[in-house]
């Protein structure tokens, strides 16, 4: 008699591997921040020289589209309120789900010919990058936890650069063939399917939180943090800050190559892929940083490398100083995030997620801010290279007094040295 073999351990269902959970964060990140938020940047040239839209409107469209992703983000913090029965993870993933469906939609629209609905497309698209970025990243993290394997998280965060550099490669490659601006946006949102395809089977259900995972997040012992409303204050003052200072360069950084390097020169389209590859290999290395180094002069110095970056496009324009800026731009672009988010929970542990979304609310503020800023510049401006000069030395400034707020919060607010626990006594 034939004996049956023994077919082995059943294979783990995607959500329960560590490394499918992460890869798919990546992905969801790279369609919904890459591509639906960001993918406008390297499409506007070709939009001007279509004809099709003027810098003033570019300018409002990014507007309204920062303005989406900040009432995005506020939805995301009164739905525990409004639902205060669902479970917040099923939440994450249902949410994340239907934002990406929604990113598809909203980026294949922008290849129709009817400006008249392009606001409106552009501010759902920020409300939909919002929820996914909050979302996704959430649920990711939960289940990574619940695994026991957080530390892979820190792939997520890769997402949004590695979306940049295809969406900037791909539209320089557009560029080179003289495609037109509404073939970029059906390719992007092609692009965006077929990434929310990869995360579709991953990310669904409960994130099953790990137990006690919470508890010790909130509870813990120890006296409060020194600082208080001032600290959370001055910190979120900072955050807000960091939106406004990188904003004008990561909506007009090929615009404003284009007009200050010579006609034909195809690096105009390369310097976004390069901010975004600096943003994925940033993301990578601030997970790296060890756990004791305090938050603060960390953000003081991402705020410092993102000034310099700038000042080195105004003080060098030319291919070299373009490319240093945005990279230099770009590397601490998902780290300030990262250690912002860190520093919130250290010095208000008992908010949960309500002072991460206040934070984020001031960074949305922050990048509305941007656009009108440039575009009051231009107006009143003699060139429109003179505009952007003046509009981009503010967002340097703004990152300066945020490094210096920071610097004096750490000053004024060290963090204190762990108290050694005693040595056990022998019995």
């Amino acid at each position: 008699m034939a004996s049956v073999s023994n077919p082995g351990p059943a294979r783990p269902a995607l959500a329960d591997r560590p490394l499918a959970i992460a890869l798919a964060g990546m992905a969801a990140l790279a369609a919904a921040m890459g591509i639906g938020r960001f993918a406008f940047t390297p499409l506007l040239p070709m939009m001007l020289r279509d004809g099709v839209l003027s810098l003033a409107a570019g300018s409002w469209l990014a507007t309204v589209n920062y303005m989406g992703y900040l009432a995005g983000a506020l939805a995301c913090m009164a739905l525990p309120w409004l639902f205060p029965r669902m479970s917040r993870a099923w939440q994450g993933a249902r949410l994340a789900r239907w934002g990406l469906a929604a990113t598809v939609l909203l980026t294949c629209g922008m290849a129709l010919p009817l400006p008249g609905a392009w606001a409106p497309l552009r501010a759902a698209a920020g409300v939909a990058s919002a929820v996914v970025f909050l979302n996704v990243s959430g649920w990711c993290m939960a289940r990574l936890a619940a695994l026991g394997r957080p530390a892979v998280g820190g792939l997520i965060f890769c997402g949004p650069g590695l979306g940049i550099v295809l969406t900037g490669l791909s539209a320089s490659a557009m560029v080179s063939a003289h495609w037109r601006a509404a073939a970029g946006w059906a390719v992007f949102g092609l692009l965006c399917a077929v990434l929310c395809a990869l995360v579709w089977p991953v990310v669904r259900g409960a994130a099953q939180r790990a137990a006690g995972a919470d508890g010790a997040a909130a509870g813990g012992a120890g006296p409060a943090p020194p600082g208080g409303p001032a600290a959370r204050a001055l910190l979120t003052l900072a955050y807000g800050l960091a939106g406004l200072g990188y904003i004008v360069t990561a909506t007009f950084l090929p615009v404003i190559a284009r007009g200050v390097l010579p006609a034909g020169s195809p690096w105009p389209d390369l310097f976004w892929p390069v901010f975004g590859a600096g943003v994925a290999l940033g993301a990578a290395l601030s997970t790296r940083t060890p756990p004791a180094w305090d938050r603060r002069w960390l953000l003081a110095g991402c705020h410092v490398v993102q000034a310099l970056g700038i000042v080195l496009g105004l003080a060098w324009p030319g291919v070299a100083g373009f490319a240093l800026g945005s990279l230099l731009l770009g590397l601490p672009f998902t780290a300030i995030t990262f250690y912002a988010l860190q520093e919130a929970r250290r010095i208000w542990p008992a908010a949960g997620d309500s002072f991460a979304g206040l934070l984020t609310g001031a960074y949305g503020l922050g990048q509305i801010a941007g656009p009108p800023l440039v575009a009051g510049a231009l107006r009143h401006a003699a060139t429109p290279q003179q505009g952007f000069a003046e509009g981009l030395a503010m967002a340097a400034g703004a990152l300066v007094l945020g490094a210096a707020v920071l610097g004096g919060m750490a000053r004024r607010w060290p963090v204190p040295e762990p108290v050694p626990l005693p040595a056990p006594r022998e019995r």
